[in-house]
């Protein structure tokens, strides 16, 4: 039976990771660096994870690499499956040495740290024709704006502190002030409002299309401009042509996720993404395409190979996004949540593994690494 590995299994992410490729056939293995959690991460009791390895350390620690190396040498060329960006980093700056001994779609390390910089992805789309926001140098003129560093998951920043709104000159300059301790040059940019949706797309070694998803932010924590907790798939050929046209411009290849609101592109998660969980929802082959693809068979590109319409949410989260908009007197959202309680599906449940869900809610409430 052929074999994948998929490392970080504390993020929610790596549950869909192991599901779809348990059932594309693979025998899944699962890893995890002791010092990064402190309890067994919940996809360590799924049904879908037939062996589950802990690597002494963090990710963050020189030697991380020999020992993945070492663990991935125990199995003949499995396929890679990188879900946090600590680990897919230090993969693409060694890829030949991982090249020889896993299978995997993983962009150099260079076009990894391209793709991060948001200055670096706003030059490039302003050159593709692709509206983006308009950017300050110095005070802004008009209010709000958003200030955000060039990369913030590169200083150790949350999702919620990558970048932070200010209403008036004294709100900017409070801000200033405190992302200027990651980044001397924080970018300025114009607030956008409308919808926010993403394109997450999979990019094969020739940096040629192999599958796509959108989905729609539905509510968000914080929510004044935080990841999602609930979001809404659908299809948009021209949101996808957009982003392939700018991740192929980088000659990109792998998994990312490219994030619009309004007509604007804002950044690029050249990474898994948070809202990955949808690939599942959605019943997506993407993880399965790319376990394909990454051990050298050919995939095609289909047009709208997922279920449009389906609305995922994160339990936890989303909660404490319902409650965030009752107080903030959104009271149309937050009876739309309490609905979703009944119709929307809950991202880490699955008929016949949802013990899964309960030791995550477990971990989340009273362990959390």
């Amino acid at each position: 039976m052929k074999t994948a590995l998929v490392t970080d299994g504390k993020y929610r992410s790596s549950i869909a990771a192991v599901r779809a490729l348990h059932r594309a056939g693979y025998r899944v293995v699962v890893t995890q660096t002791r010092a990064d959690v402190k309890s067994a991460p919940a996809v360590s009791v799924s049904k879908s994870c037939d062996d589950f390895r802990w690597i002494d350390g963090a990710c963050a620690d020189a030697d991380y690499a020999e020992k993945l190396l070492s663990v991935l040498k125990e199995y003949e060329h499995p396929v890679l499956f990188c879900v946090g960006a600590v680990t897919l980093n230090t993969v693409a700056a060694r890829r030949e040495e991982f090249a020889a001994l896993a299978n995997f779609l993983i962009a150099p390390k260079e076009t990894l740290d391209a793709l991060n910089d948001k200055e670096s992805v706003h030059q490039r789309a302003l050159e593709l024709g692709i509206p983006v926001p308009r950017e300050y140098d110095g005070t802004p003129e008009s209010y709000p704006v958003v200030v955000k560093p060039h990369c913030g998951e590169k200083f150790g920043l949350k999702a919620a502190d990558r970048y932070a709104v200010a209403n008036n000159e004294a709100e900017f300059d409070a801000i200033m002030e405190k992302m200027q301790r990651y980044d001397p040059s924080p970018i300025v940019q114009q607030k956008i409002t409308g919808e926010g949706a993403g394109a997450s797309l999979l990019l094969g070694r020739e940096s040629e299309l192999l599958g796509a998803l959108c989905h729609r932010r539905v509510r968000e924590y914080p929510i004044t401009g935080g990841p999602s907790t609930c979001c809404e798939s659908f299809y948009d050929a021209a949101l996808i042509d957009r982003a392939y046209r700018l991740l192929h411009s980088f000659g990109f290849t792998g998994m990312a996720m490219v994030e619009f609101k309004g007509d604007c592109l804002l950044e690029v998660n050249p990474r898994v993404w948070g809202s990955f969980p949808m690939t599942e929802a959605a019943q997506s082959p993407f993880t399965a395409y790319y376990a394909r693809a990454a051990a050298g068979e050919r995939v095609r590109y289909t047009a709208q190979d997922y279920r449009s319409g389906v609305r995922m949410r994160f339990l936890l989260n989303d909660t404490l996004a319902a409650l965030h908009y009752l107080r903030a007197g959104r009271i149309g959202v937050f009876l739309r949540s309490i609905a979703d309680l009944f119709t929307a599906k809950e991202a880490l449940r699955c008929r016949g593994d949802n013990r899964v869900f309960w030791v995550y809610l477990k971990n989340s409430l009273f362990a959390r690494g």
